[in-house]
């Protein structure tokens, strides 16, 4: 069949320039939203009077046929039809005839490729934030498992305070709360309709865009044609808030790679996480962990990709936008995955108890609850913090930690030190007394995570 497009054309592509040209490789993603599309943009010829209701049904029944074949699998997309819009089109010639020529009145591929992938990106952002739903449900329900348990927080990844493990879960709820609603604001921006912008200056066919819009379920209508057909921010912003997501992920694995090591054995992923290795025997490595954390650098270079593809072109459309969808694309398939990845693994995870218990406890991570406790007796706290820089140096030297310093040798050195101080350095009660707002102690965790909860019921 002669190309859509071809009437102004005399000669004929190669086949490799068609190759080259050609998005429907991957745009055919794009079908379910473009045949979702072509059916609004017919109802609203209809409805304008634009064609004529014999016509137009006709038309749908046809796009119906096609929708159905695409449920089952029953479409074989052609390059030499170049996209997915080309394709579809061509599907309804073969199921109508001539008539399906009239589908494509007061509209172009244009505004039709942008009302797809805005339709696409509604439908896979809000599986993104049901996903990061879940994700943070599980790190609620670890945490509540894990009040008590005490393990050493870092700083420049050396001990610095014991913290609680639920404590330090609730940081990544956290920053999975702000993903969520960084891709539920952005709603607000891929909820507007392009349809009806046609190529870049409108039509002049009596379209009804509000009619379009409704049926499409879009919440609101780009009021520039310009901007309609050239707009990529709600792809970009997509992929921004994507590779924060990664982001947090990668941090996330880093840790879990990290606490799997035979050096930390703080926790143990299940064998549905892990793999083994071809020559040792021995090994159980987190390789999900790891592969989230190396996709995170692709996700990165789609945003920069698409920043890169934009930052020079000039009003309106270009071919340049082709570009624009496999990253998307790819990017979409990470992010749930990897999603789907870290719910399973938090999820199924065995924490060590006392191995994190344990090594807050020979260690310095408690130096700051002597210094605290040398303020709270009034020596002013750069002098406590002297103080205690000595005697851990002094600890050092001989091979010993602060709680095994003698009562008379600490109140050698201060005398307001009294015996209570080695309640004060265990691990257990400096977790405990951090109860300022926001804080470690367990009744701040405790609140945290009935916050966690009515939050998520409300989500």
């Amino acid at each position: 069949m002669a190309k859509l497009w071809g009437g102004r054309f005399d000669g004929k592509n190669e086949a490799w320039i068609d190759a080259f040209g050609a998005s429907i490789p991957f745009d055919q993603l794009l079908a379910k939203q473009d045949i979702q599309g072509s059916l609004a943009h017919v109802k609203m010829l209809i409805h304008t009077g634009i064609i004529d209701e014999a016509d137009g049904n006709k038309i749908i029944q046809g796009l119906l046929a096609i929708q159905e074949k695409l449920a089952a699998g029953e479409l074989t997309f052609s390059i030499e039809n170049e996209d997915i819009h080309l394709n579809i089109e061509t599907f309804l010639h073969e199921e109508i005839g001539p008539v399906a020529g009239k589908l494509h009145t007061a509209r172009s591929r244009n505004d039709q490729v942008a009302t797809d992938m805005h339709l696409y990106l509604k439908d896979v952002v809000k599986e993104v934030i049901d996903l990061i739903a879940a994700f943070r449900h599980v790190l609620v329900e670890q945490a509540e498992s894990n009040i008590y348990t005490i393990m050493p927080g870092y700083t420049h990844l050396q001990h610095a305070q014991p913290i609680s493990f639920a404590h330090h879960l609730l940081a990544y709820y956290s920053m999975l709360t702000r993903d969520q609603e960084r891709f539920t604001e952005s709603l607000t921006r891929i909820d507007i309709m392009p349809l009806g912008s046609a190529a870049l200056a409108g039509t002049t066919f009596p379209i009804d865009r509000a009619y379009s819009a409704e049926e499409l379920g879009f919440g609101s209508i780009y009021s520039n044609s310009l901007d309609a057909v050239s707009d990529r921010d709600f792809i970009l912003e997509f992929l921004s808030n994507a590779a924060i997501l990664m982001m947090h992920l990668s941090r996330f694995c880093e840790e879990l790679i990290l606490w799997c090591s035979h050096e930390f054995q703080f926790v143990e992923l299940t064998d549905t996480f892990s793999t083994g290795s071809s020559i040792m025997p021995q090994k159980k490595n987190p390789d999900m962990a790891e592969l989230i954390r190396g996709k995170t650098g692709r996700v990165y270079g789609n945003l920069f990709s698409l920043l890169t593809v934009m930052k020079g072109l000039p009003l309106a459309y270009n071919k340049d936008f082709q570009e624009d969808k496999e990253g998307m694309f790819d990017t979409t398939e990470t992010i749930v995955k990897s999603l789907q990845i870290m719910t399973g693994m938090i999820q199924t995870m065995q924490v060590n108890h006392e191995r994190m218990k344990r090594s807050t406890e020979k260690d310095f991570s408690n130096a700051t609850e002597l210094a605290d406790y040398l303020a709270g007796k009034g020596i002013p706290f750069r002098q406590a913090h002297e103080i205690v820089g000595k005697l851990v140096s002094e600890c050092l030297s001989k091979g010993i930690y602060l709680q095994d310093i003698p009562l008379e040798e600490y109140q050698a050195v201060q005398p307001v030190i009294e015996a209570d101080i080695y309640d004060k350095l265990d691990s257990y009660t400096a977790v405990k007394n951090r109860h300022s707002y926001g804080g470690t102690g367990f009744d701040q965790v405790k609140q945290q995570i009935e916050a966690a909860k009515q939050s998520l019921a409300l989500a």
